[in-house]
């Protein structure tokens, strides 16, 4: 996490010196202050990664003495025939209509689907057993 901080840290200093450039430029107050609100974001993301970093044991992409061996091994489960994914992106995209259109019927019905394709795609392998 100590490189994802860091990328971010320097987009935190060059949305500064652009705020700072364009501020005495242009005299322009709302690109400024999306400038000042960009730096801000970023330099949030960064701090977070951080403070996260911190707690984590240290990965191969964070030491620089590290051989491309050291990242061998699983990344994790990829479930390599579910259909939830393409559920979750079609919601999102019927409620990104919605919203371009501004028709508030359409964007519940997105929003409603998209709550009931990650909840599909979280418990996808789950296995609840009754307890008596």
């Amino acid at each position: 996490m100590k490189i994802e901080s860091r990328i971010f840290e320097i987009c935190t200093g060059f949305f500064i010196i652009a705020a700072l450039v364009y501020m005495f430029l242009t005299q322009e107050v709302v690109g400024t202050t999306a400038l000042w609100l960009t730096a801000g974001l970023s330099l949030i993301i960064g701090t977070y990664f951080r403070f996260v970093a911190r707690r984590l044991e240290e990965r191969p992409e964070d030491n620089p003495e590290a051989e491309i061996s050291d990242g061998a091994g699983e990344v994790g489960f990829f479930s390599p025939g579910s259909y939830w994914p393409l559920g979750v992106a079609a919601a999102a995209a019927l409620t990104a209509i919605g919203l371009a259109f501004w028709h508030l019927w359409l964007v519940t019905v997105g929003f409603t689907l998209i709550l009931i394709a990650v909840g599909g795609l979280v418990f996808e392998y789950h296995r609840g057993v009754a307890h008596h």
